[in-house]
């Protein structure tokens, strides 16, 4: 694998804006965990469908994955070419910070049980 790469819902309306929204602003790739497991590249990347179902995903060369909160914010220390890339990836470090991680993997678990209630989301979010 080169770049890193974000697994998401491809289901979901919301996270799907998400993931194109990182995307746009990051050096990492998109791909929903559905086009994977039909592809059967997930074990590859050393995920489980019961994992991916219920968490976004971060997996790059020589880490073990980073699964819901840590991923967003590994995803978002990636983001570069933009004028606000610098405070995206302060964001992120912010967010992956020990101290900080507890309250960010809370916020995250909220985001994913409501995601449907979400800006761009649909009934198809719902966990």
């Amino acid at each position: 694998m080169s770049a890193p790469l974000l697994v998401f819902d491809g289901d979901c309306a919301f996270c799907s804006r998400c993931a194109a929204w990182l995307a746009a602003r990051g050096a990492c790739r998109v791909e929903s965990w559905q086009r994977l497991a039909l592809a059967g590249d997930l074990g590859d990347l050393g995920l489980t469908e019961e994992q991916v179902r219920t968490a976004a995903w971060w997996v790059s060369d020589g880490a073990h994955p980073l699964g819901g909160a840590r991923a967003v914010a590994a995803a978002l220390r990636s983001c570069a070419g933009t004028p606000l890339a610098g405070a995206y990836r302060a964001l992120g470090v912010l967010v992956d910070a020990r101290p900080v991680r507890p309250l960010a993997a809370a916020v995250y678990a909220i985001v994913a049980r409501y995601r449907h209630r979400m800006p761009g989301g649909s009934p198809a979010c719902r966990l």
